[in-house]
């Protein structure tokens, strides 16, 4: 990839607690571990986590950009041990939970041109299925839809995909299975998911990548520190790799 013809990969997911921050994290850093220059920009609006899970303390956020406080380039930072650099969004606060459609187009059209300057972003939506989130993963190139095996996290994430379809049926979405027990039952737990697309969307979901439950993965978040650097050889860490490679 090059300077202008950069990628936006979203990453989402229909409930949260499945690991979709940190499936986000790790693979702006495995991405960055291939040579990418990555920006990783959390767009979980009011819920906003990417700098807690890496222990960083922004001064300024997605929303002093929005309100003009700061420019997108002054409101970046650089994560120089996983060799990417983050946009951080803003927690706990209502502005950013209830930002207005114009608001939330103007954050797609950010991504969009961060996207030109960057050989890929990574953008961590929240979970669920508000306007916000359905508008971003609609303008990003590739969507990746994170799941585990839970029933309440196939059918939200069925719910994701199925939205998406409509807010862009030519669009790239693809299925992370996240925590699986092994690479087996994380296929079959795919296979459920597209079985249902291919019956009720006539859609198509490839897989982009089956990462499978590591105790070392809650470790490292409790460390603030990105998993391909405090367990490079886990087992977690050789599929997130895989999962770059494959994208």
């Amino acid at each position: 990839m090059s300077a202008g013809n950069g990628r936006l990969i979203a990453v989402a997911s229909g409930k949260g607690g499945v690991g979709k921050t940190w499936l986000s994290i790790t693979l702006a850093q495995a991405l960055a571990q291939r040579g990418l220059r990555v920006l990783l920009a959390d767009g979980d609006f009011g819920l906003a986590n990417v700098d807690v899970q890496l222990g960083l303390q922004p001064s300024l956020d997605l929303m002093n950009v929005l309100s003009g406080r700061a420019s997108f380039r002054g409101a970046v930072l650089h994560h120089a041990e996983g060799g990417f650099d983050v946009l951080p969004g803003r927690s706990g606060g209502t502005a950013m939970a209830n930002l207005p459609t114009e608001a939330i187009e103007h954050v797609g059209l950010l991504m969009r041109s961060a996207a030109n300057a960057w050989d890929v972003v990574v953008l961590d939506l929240g979970a669920g299925l508000a306007a916000g989130n359905r508008h971003l993963a609609a303008v990003a190139d590739t969507l990746l839809v994170v799941t585990t095996d839970e029933p309440t996290s196939l059918t939200d994430a069925y719910a994701v995909l199925k939205l998406h379809g409509r807010d862009r049926p030519d669009g790239d979405a693809r299925l992370v299975v996240n925590q699986a027990r092994d690479e087996a039952a994380g296929r079959r737990t795919a296979a459920a998911l597209q079985h249902a697309c291919r019956t009720f969307l006539r859609r198509n979901l490839p897989v982009a990548g089956i990462l499978r439950r590591d105790e070392r993965v809650p470790d490292a978040i409790r460390k603030q520190a990105p998993l391909l650097l405090r367990y490079p050889n886990s087992m977690a860490a050789m599929d997130a790799t895989a999962l770059a490679r494959a994208l």
